[in-house]
């Protein structure tokens, strides 16, 4: 019996994708690093990991006739690996979604509470050899707008509830009953709630619909001193406009995982900003995480080889995950 041929596409100094020698016996495993030789290798596979999403070296490389039955992203966004090819066909997708769900939902408590506390202004006192007393915010009766109310926007909503925030959610389709939610509205809804909420927090996936939806018209509709949490991706916020928004003082701060250029150039202006919180695209990993993305690939893969339906199935043309 012919073994599968499983590709997982890393980065060149990205170590091997854990847990993948359980599979032994039951597929021909390869951990590709970097672009040379790729093309050669994905004309020969028949599962393809992407961990690597460097797409145009991916869209050059890409077979024709193409042998891959099924990829899968060890990342819940999907909207860099939509190449045409992969876009256009019938090959299915899925995505590593539930595995960063908590680790987003506790990075986005931790950011409110530095706001609220006022942990950026204790820190910078600090270090200057002030005592400012000042008051703080409770969380507790605050509104929350979590914009996209997927499978991370559920967890952050589940978590900033328990603490008594009162949190809504805007999603494709507007939900009746969400036990996550106090309500879930359609996104087409959005720039009547932004008014209402001290903390906007995006967990969206990037499409067609959210590039750019935060430019200089959503904020000026947000609420004076309202903070911006971004842990979706980085090209729905227009960063110029965030820029223009944090200087004239609407917005009372920003933390932001994300970015429309990855790495943040050292010269941005966005390092300079007091009330401004940056992270390295690193909300969701929790000490444990490339062990789970091994684990879930492993099972969806046993799945697989038994015909059985797949975990996590993405909707190629609109670019997220079904569930």
């Amino acid at each position: 019996m012919t073994l599968p041929r499983v590709t997982v596409l890393l980065a060149e100094d990205e170590p091997d994708l854990p847990g993948l020698e359980s599979l032994e016996g039951q597929a021909r495993i390869h951990q590709h690093r970097g672009i040379d030789g790729l093309a050669p290798r994905l004309a020969e596979t028949d599962v393809l990991v992407v961990t690597d999403f460097r797409v145009d070296a991916l869209e050059r490389a890409w077979p024709s006739p193409c042998p891959i039955r099924w990829v899968h992203a060890t990342s819940a966004g999907v909207d860099a690996l939509m190449i045409p090819p992969l876009r256009d066909s019938d090959i299915p997708v899925t995505n590593a979604a539930g595995i960063f769900d908590r680790g987003i939902a506790e990075y986005v408590l931790g950011a409110l509470l530095l706001f609220a506390k006022d942990t950026l202004g204790n820190l910078r006192y600090q270090r200057q050899r002030q005592w400012r007393h000042r008051e703080t915010h409770m969380l507790r009766d605050q509104s929350a707008l979590v914009v996209g109310a997927g499978s991370i926007g559920r967890e952050v909503a589940t978590l900033l509830g328990a603490l008594g925030m009162d949190v809504i959610g805007t999603a494709r389709r507007a939900r009746q009953h969400d036990a996550a939610f106090a309500r879930v509205h359609a996104q087409e809804d959005l720039p009547a709630l932004l008014g209402d909420a001290d903390y906007v927090i995006i967990t969206a996936p990037l499409t067609r619909q959210t590039e750019g939806l935060f430019n200089t018209d959503t904020f000026a509709r947000m609420k004076p001193g309202a903070v911006l949490v971004n842990v979706g991706r980085g090209a729905i916020v227009d960063t110029r406009a965030l820029l223009a928004a944090l200087d004239d003082g609407h917005l009372g701060g920003a933390a932001l995982d994300v970015f429309e250029q990855e790495p943040l150039p050292a010269d941005h202006p966005l390092w300079d900003y007091p009330n401004v919180m940056i992270s390295a695209h690193m909300a969701g990993d929790a000490q444990g995480w490339r062990a789970a993305l091994g684990h879930q690939f492993v099972d969806n893969f046993e799945r697989w080889r038994r015909g059985q339906p797949l975990r996590n199935p993405v909707d190629t043309q609109r670019g997220y995950g079904q569930r």
